[in-house]
């Protein structure tokens, strides 16, 4: 070869070599930076590591770089948790089909997001995975990964079907068997869960896991004894959580072997689920106590299990049932066994708490329904049983005990099986007693009729016969009052009882009434001459006086008025104002005179006062002192303006001038008294005297132009207006009463303003009340009211504002009974229209104007305790309205003491809510118990008091009773929606406190 072939040569071959050379340095550079980013992913620096391959993948000529690049970026987009990061991997997929790392990739994430814990993930990615394209190791992998992410995932049949595949596998065997255990375990197949884990051989899982399940495996299989050693074993190995379910396992087993006393220190150990006791953790504790006798401790546990309504429950409320009657806590106790009674899981314990409910029902009573509705309730729900016969007896007697006289009545009429003939004297006896304090004395003598038609005892037949009497005289049938009065007084057993020593008095006052008052005055001179009660002994004397008066017996009178006055009784004042009257009777007007000046100085407030200057004119004006006695009619009309004496006295002035021929101040006087106080028959008889001055003048024609203008007096035909008067008022005194009234009505429209209009009036407005028709009573009532202060007026106020209160339409009620107070001469009447005053003014919410009447009737002489208990109950009201309750609390003890019915069960009600508020918690129970047991046909009340004894009984830390009690208002109370939602709200923040320490609890309230 020639030289310049040979330069040609190394030329091409420098060519050739630089161009190698170029490419593999170009190669190298690319294969390098692959290399590079696979170690920063391998050393997990995912960032690095995907900027490189993103720019490898895009450089590279080389399509198994550019695969393995895209593979690696969205392995590290996926490990860095880029947005997208799926689509990357998914993309890779489908733009590299040929990839060996295809199925890698499916199986890489898969395996990522398992070992993060991303189940959900995982198994998307496990599902694309090729099982076939795997290796043994791979699919070893896969299956126990796909098994547990299964599992975890809470899909246990699918689970099962992977895990099985390796339950053998050197590597994931006994792992796999624990899973499988363990979901055997989940589903309650112990037997399984027992067989899988006895072939675990890895000391870790045997060691760590496994003892613990092994324990509850043999607790739940009931292999108690197993249980106990497995699960004391472990203890020490174990965190705080597996301790308490340990101590659970133990406790319960303990529980189960009947070693209760074992049982208890593990049961307390246990802390419950997220630090919440469940009702049946309480139940395993409460019993445990319960059969060790500690029934303290029982309660305790058991009265924390609420809103249970499972078998369990069941057996702890009655149980807790049993331990509050060992404590003597039988208003526990009643709750309890209600709850249990109402539960049919056990129909043993269903049956057996109904009959100690029922019992103890009657013992205490119930506030929750009436105690004979529980009895009825036991008796047909098994009528058959043993205790049928005792159930019956205790139901007669808790309408008896509950008062419900009335009740008992009908169902020993319907069912006269239940009790003797005797029970049902003593029933009727007692409703009758009942409706007579009430004032209802037609219905209370129906009911003393029928005790007397079931006379098995003597005692009770003449109690019965006494009460009769009494109704009929306060129905003002004095005849047939005597009648029956007189039949007791001849029955042996009348003599042993308390109503016999008040027997000669109203035997006195039922002659008095029929104006026999020879036999009055010999019964009320049996009791002045005994020693008995000084009150009863005071009006008898009066009574005594007043017989004596009217017979006109008048020195005997005024010896009798005399005894009263040293006994100084409430009408010390009556008797002196009788004994001056007695003196003018006896022809001693001096000594009258003296009695009634007397009277005047030593009774200043006396509603006689009016009654005694009228006197004092009229007997100064029989003694000639005419100057004197026209001084004490001017001193009576200015002082009693308003008195039915006033238009007397200015009558009786005008007449004293007339007499006196001094006809212009017998005309000034006849005039005033027509001018101030018209429609008045003293009016009437002015105009009259007036007339005959006017004739006597002869100024005729002055009187005829004056009385025209009078609208309450005809001018002409009095004689026939006389005549039909006496018509009617003929027929009104022989008892025909609707000829009467007919006749009346008659004379009304003849002479509207007539000269006896008033007196028919009131007589009209009588004989309606007396047929009760108090809608036609009242106009006429009303007219008489109106007119001034005539004979009828006190009469006719009086039953206007009887009327009217018995509407309960105080707003007209009203002014007539301030008129009542202001005019009424008998103290019964201005008592009467205090104490309604009182009523209406709290009506009105005007309570300070209460308050003051209801101490204006505390202060009234001779009255009962209804019409005290209605003063204080009216103080008390008005003090709770105006937030005094330091004076309502003193009320409300003075009305317990004596009030019955409905005021009593308010009053005791305010007891229990005081004691509450001074945090007496027992002793407001007491009181709940005893409106309970007493008043149980006031039910708004007991309602009321059941709200107070569940905030009573959360006090003393006894959620079960409070919870339950608020459960019982809200359904047994939903007439009441004031009770209902005060008892919701009560028991929704009760339940919420309780929800934190009870899982059985709602934390809703619900």
């Amino acid at each position: 070869m020639n030289r310049k072939n040979l330069l040609f040569s190394l030329v091409f071959l420098g060519i050739i070599f630089l161009s190698s050379a170029q490419k593999t340095k170009i190669y190298s550079h690319e294969k390098k930076a692959y290399q590079d980013a696979l170690a920063l992913y391998n050393n997990q620096q995912y960032q690095a590591s995907q900027a490189i391959f993103d720019k490898v993948k895009v450089e590279s000529n080389d399509g198994e770089t550019q695969a393995n690049s895209a593979y690696y970026s969205a392995n590290a987009a996926i490990r860095l948790n880029q947005r997208g990061a799926d689509k990357m991997m998914e993309d890779f997929v489908d733009r590299y089909p040929t990839s060996t790392k295809r199925n890698s990739a499916f199986l890489d994430v898969a395996d990522y997001y398992f070992e993060t814990g991303k189940y959900p993930y995982a198994l998307k990615w496990y599902k694309k995975v090729d099982q076939s394209a795997m290796s043994n190791s791979d699919k070893e992998r896969f299956n126990f990964n796909n098994g547990y992410a299964l599992y975890a995932s809470k899909r246990p049949k699918q689970a099962e079907r992977y895990l099985s595949k390796v339950s053998n596998s050197p590597k994931y065997g006994s792992q796999a068997k624990y899973y499988l255990g363990y979901i055997a375990y989940e589903q309650d197949d112990y037997d399984e869960a027992s067989a899988r884990f006895d072939q675990i051989t890895d000391p870790e899982l045997l060691n760590e896991k496994l003892s613990y399940y092994q324990a509850d495996l043999n607790f739940k299989l009931g292999n108690f004894e197993e249980a106990i050693a497995m699960a004391k074993r472990q203890l020490p190995k174990s965190d705080r959580k597996e301790i308490s379910e340990l101590n659970k396992i133990i406790g319960e087993s303990y529980f189960n072997l009947e070693q209760y006393d074992e049982a208890i220190p593990y049961l307390k150990k246990y802390r419950g689920r997220r630090g919440k006791l469940s009702n049946t953790d309480y139940y395993f504790t409460g019993y445990s106590h319960y059969k060790q006798g500690d029934y303290e401790g029982a309660i305790q546990q058991f009265n924390k299990i609420i809103g249970g309504t499972n078998r369990v429950s069941q057996n702890a409320y009655y149980h807790l049932a049993e331990c509050y009657l060992k404590l003597d806590k039988k208003p526990e106790a009643l709750n309890a066994f209600r709850n249990a009674s109402q539960m049919d899981f056990s129909a043993e314990i269903q049956k057996d708490a109904l009959l100690n409910y029922a019992r103890l029902s009657y013992e205490i009573g119930n506030a929750y329904e009436p105690v004979p509705q529980v009895m009825t309730a036991y008796l047909d729900k098994y009528p058959k049983d043993e205790h049928q016969q005792e159930i019956q007896e205790l139901l007669v007697d808790s309408y008896i005990t509950s008062k419900n006289f009335e009740g008992a009545m009908v169902l020993l009429e319907e069912n006269k099986e239940y009790a003797s003939k005797e029970t049902y004297q003593k029933v009727a006896f007692y409703r009758g007693v009942e409706l007579f304090i009430d004032g209802d004395y037609e219905p209370a003598l129906k009911r003393f009729s029928k005790s007397l038609k079931n006379a098995e005892n003597k005692n009770f037949e003449a109690r019965a016969l006494y009460w009769k009497a009494e109704s009929e005289y306060r129905l003002n049938r004095f005849d047939e009052a005597l009648v029956d009065f007189v039949q007791f007084q001849k029955l042996p057993a009348a003599k042993e009882l308390q109503e016999y020593q008040d027997l000669d008095y109203n035997l006195g006052y039922c002659y008095f009434k029929l104006k026999d008052y020879g036999n009055a005055i010999s019964y009320y001179k049996n009791i002045t001459s005994g020693t008995g009660d000084s009150e009863k002994r005071n009006d008898s004397y009066l009574r005594l006086g007043d017989s004596y008066f009217v017979t006109s017996k008048y020195k005997l009178a005024q010896s009798a008025y005399t005894e009263s006055a040293k006994l100084n009784g409430p009408e010390r004042d009556y008797a002196a104002f009788q004994k001056a009257l007695c003196s003018g009777f006896l022809g001693n007007n001096s000594a009258k005179i003296d009695g009634l000046n007397q009277f005047l100085v030593r009774y200043s407030k006396s509603s006689l006062r009016d009654d005694a200057l009228f006197e004092l004119g009229n007997s100064y004006i029989k003694t000639n002192k005419e100057s004197m006695g026209l001084q004490t009619y001017d001193r009576l009309i200015n002082e009693f303006s308003r008195s039915k004496f006033a238009p007397r006295a200015m009558l009786r002035q005008g007449l004293v001038h007339y007499n006196a021929s001094r006809n212009d101040q017998a005309l000034t006087k006849l005039k005033a008294v027509v001018q101030k106080y018209p429609n008045t028959q003293e009016a009437k008889q002015a105009v009259a005297t007036a007339k005959l001055v006017y004739v006597d003048e002869g100024r005729v024609s002055e009187y005829a132009s004056w009385a025209r203008n009078l609208d309450f007096v005809e001018v002409t035909d009095a004689e026939l207006d006389n005549a039909s008067f006496e018509a009617a008022d003929r027929k009104h005194v022989e008892g025909k009463t609707e000829t009467a009234i007919r006749a009346y009505e008659d004379y009304l429209k003849e002479f509207p303003n007539g000269l006896h209009a008033l007196q028919v009036n009131f007589n009209l407005a009588q004989l309606y009340f007396s047929k009760g028709d108090k809608d036609n009573a009242l106009p006429k009532y009303e007219t008489v009211a109106n007119s001034g202060n005539g004979e009828f007026t006190e009469q006719a106020l009086a039953r206007v504002c009887e009327i009217y209160v018995g509407k309960q339409d105080y707003s007209k009620a009203l002014p007539y009974l301030k008129q009542l107070e202001n005019t009424a001469e008998i103290t019964q009447n201005r008592t009467f229209a205090q104490s309604n005053l009182m009523k209406g003014y709290y009506g009105q919410k005007d309570y300070g104007q209460t308050i003051a009447y209801a101490e204006k009737v505390l202060k009234a002489p001779k009255i009962d305790n209804r019409i005290k208990s209605d003063a204080q109950i009216m103080i008390a009201r008005s003090a709770i309205a105006t937030k005094d309750e330091a004076l309502a609390a003193t009320a409300y003890k003075e009305v317990k003491k004596i009030a019955v019915g409905e005021m009593a069960a308010e009053a005791w009600f305010y007891d229990a809510y005081f004691k509450n508020k001074n945090q007496d918690f027992e002793a407001s129970n007491t009181a709940v118990q005893k409106l309970a047991k007493d008043y149980s046909g006031y039910k708004q009340w007991g309602g009321k008091g059941l709200i107070i004894m569940a905030k009573n009984f959360y006090a003393l830390q006894d959620a079960f009773q409070a919870t339950y009690i608020l459960e019982s208002v809200i359904s047994n109370f939903s007439e009441y929606d004031e009770i209902v939602a005060e008892a919701k709200g009560e028991l929704s923040i009760i339940k919420s406190r309780e929800a934190q320490s009870n899982s059985s609890v709602d934390p809703n309230g619900n």
